[in-house]
């Protein structure tokens, strides 16, 4: 019998996120371990009217394999049948879903990055048609036991953990997704139009412009689970110093105590208690790489800890984070990068964010 609460997750992201509509082609990309939720969401796309276009693989043993054995002319090439997906579909529902997180940890890091640039051409026009409003996307994640693992829960805790933080739990999620669209747009109206934004405490010390910048109400649509505003900061404006308190995870590996330094929006020099190297090989894949493409503050308290998915970790309330690499462009953010890569700093103790001089955010609350 299927957990109820995977038909209301599935109404959530078809009729809240996706925003499916009659003849909208639906390319749905995940693994077997999705299976209850892949199948609702055929049935309810299907009940729109749309055409739901499963795209199903086995991830570990995929990329684990093309990553070990594709030649260099295999590493930069690019899936034709996913490519034509992106440029000429509707709308695109992502289901993080791996069984192994940490199955390409161990492989080599330019042969990550090498795969990276040729598949960075499908999220160039994943963000350009989504920002002209041609492509309604949303990326979520389906608990399985290695993200338990990880969140170190059992399995029944992190369902429990994943259906509470997108509230599929309730009886009408949609009705509080839009609250939360609504008392996030308050937040967004005393920083929009604004300069300077200085950050301040324990673990940060940095200063960056969105001067004509555009903060977006991050309310369920993109995401799920969601909460948070978001901006691309001005590339070149970004000076100081910032050590992330949570573990920055890219592509299975898992970095601790990355601390940055930027100068003139460059990151001028980085390191890290672990795993430091594949850092440093990252912030060199391309000219844009070492330039931040997002500056963000989580809102949502239900996700009360740190579970090793950003997805979910990027949304803690009382955190910001910022993305090294590519831009969103509907914030204006102009900086191009095969990466986009989220670090998340706690601001819940002896911690502010003053925009223009004036106080704005205290110890992980909005003030104003």
């Amino acid at each position: 019998m299927t957990d109820p609460r995977v038909q209301k997750f599935a109404e959530i992201l078809v009729n809240h996120s996706a925003r499916i509509v009659k003849g909208d082609r639906v390319l749905i990309e995940a693994t077997q371990a999705a299976n209850p939720l892949i199948r609702e969401l055929y049935k309810q796309i299907l009940e729109k009217e749309a055409y739901p276009v499963p795209m199903i693989r086995d991830f570990d043993e995929q990329d684990i394999n093309y990553l070990k054995y594709a030649s260099d002319e295999q590493l930069d090439y690019v899936p034709p049948l996913r490519k034509m997906a992106y440029e000429e579909f509707e709308s695109r529902i992502r289901i993080s879903s791996l069984t192994n997180t940490r199955a390409l940890s161990k492989m080599d890091t330019k042969r990550i990055q090498r795969r990276g640039k040729a598949l960075g051409q499908i999220t160039a026009t994943q963000m350009r048609r989504g920002a002209a409003g041609k492509f309604k996307w949303v990326s979520t994640l389906f608990p399985t036991e290695a993200y338990a693992q990880d969140a170190e829960m059992s399995l029944s805790d992190y369902e429990d953990f994943v259906y509470r933080a997108c509230h599929a739990n309730e009886d009408d999620p949609i009705t509080f997704w839009n609250g939360v669209r609504e008392k996030q747009q308050a937040a967004v109206d005393n920083i929009q139009g604004h300069d300077q934004v200085v950050l301040q405490g324990p673990n940060v010390d940095l200063s960056l412009s969105i001067k004509d910048r555009i903060f977006l109400n991050s309310a369920g649509v993109y995401n799920m689970p969601d909460g948070e505003i978001y901006t691309g900061p001005v590339e070149k404006s970004v000076n100081g110093w910032v050590k992330f308190t949570y573990p920055a995870i890219y592509k299975g590996n898992v970095v601790e105590g990355a601390e940055l330094t930027f100068s003139n929006g460059k990151v001028s020099s980085a390191k890290a208690d672990k795993n430091q190297d594949f850092l440093l090989q990252m912030l060199d894949t391309d000219e844009g790489s070492r330039y931040l493409g997002e500056f963000a503050i989580g809102t949502n308290f239900e996700i009360d800890k740190f579970t090793g998915q950003i997805l979910f970790d990027e949304k803690i309330g009382g955190s910001f984070h910022m993305a090294l690499g590519a831009s969103y462009p509907e914030t204006g953010g102009m900086n191009k990068s095969a990466i986009h890569w989220d670090m998340i700093c706690d601001m819940r103790k002896d911690s502010q964010i003053l925009v223009d001089g004036e106080l704005y955010y205290k110890d992980g609350n909005f003030v104003f």
